[in-house]
């Protein structure tokens, strides 16, 4: 069941009254989204407030009927991942971010709960630190794929349509940006990327775009 299909039948009835309700149930992932691709939170929060914004505006061009059949979550992603992609052409793209901390903060925690004590703390921080940056080093058209699926949680289907790619596709990707991670780690705890999920902690929410509206109009 589409959890969002109540959402997007309140937003085709009023827009304004149902936008809150959009930004925060939405707003944490988009940024999250942004950090993992981008890897810097000052440029996640800035997309993550962009897409806010271009959600709006399309949406108040929109009949009713088609909002009300809006998938929001693939739809958000695609936009999110789109601007995105923008800023890091503007950043110069052959250039992978430098600042990691963020993400690193964040999660990506690929040592097995298990282990307990400061080794294990300082491991699992190292990890996580690791695997940020080789997330960083995977192509960009590899990297959204694998964050959409392994970290926002996109079905292969969702995230297809977030990205405008065939499904057979997504699938390729997202395999070949698993197993360029594992090769990447392998000196790091691999027996634990094998049975660890991607996905992570929802990182420190973003400021809240309270004035989304206001701004918009």
């Amino acid at each position: 069941m589409d959890l969002d299909a109540p959402l997007a039948a309140a937003l085709a009835r009023d827009l304004d009254r149902a936008f809150p309700q959009l930004v925060d149930g939405h707003a944490d992932r988009l940024y999250s989204i942004a950090l993992r691709l981008l890897g810097d939170r000052r440029d996640a929060e800035e997309v993550a407030q962009d897409t806010l914004v271009r959600a709006y505006r399309a949406m108040s061009g929109y009949p009713p009927d088609r909002v009300s059949s809006l998938r929001l979550g693939p739809w958000l992603a695609s936009i999110t991942v789109n601007l995105a992609r923008n800023k890091r052409r503007r950043l110069d793209d052959r250039r992978p971010p430098s600042s990691l901390e963020p993400m690193v903060e964040s999660g990506y925690d690929v040592v097995a709960e298990g282990r307990r004590g400061p080794e294990a703390t300082a491991a699992r921080h190292e990890s996580r630190r690791e695997l940020a940056a080789a997330l960083l080093t995977l192509s960009p058209a590899v990297r959204a794929a694998v964050v959409l699926r392994h970290v926002d949680g996109l079905s292969v289907a969702e995230t297809a349509e977030a990205l405008g790619r065939p499904e057979g596709t997504v699938k390729a990707q997202v395999f070949r940006g698993l197993r360029e991670l594992r090769v990447a780690l392998e000196h790091v705890a691999p027996e634990s990327l094998a049975s660890e999920p991607l996905t992570t902690p929802t990182p420190a929410r973003p400021p809240r775009p309270a004035a989304t509206l206001e701004a918009i109009r």
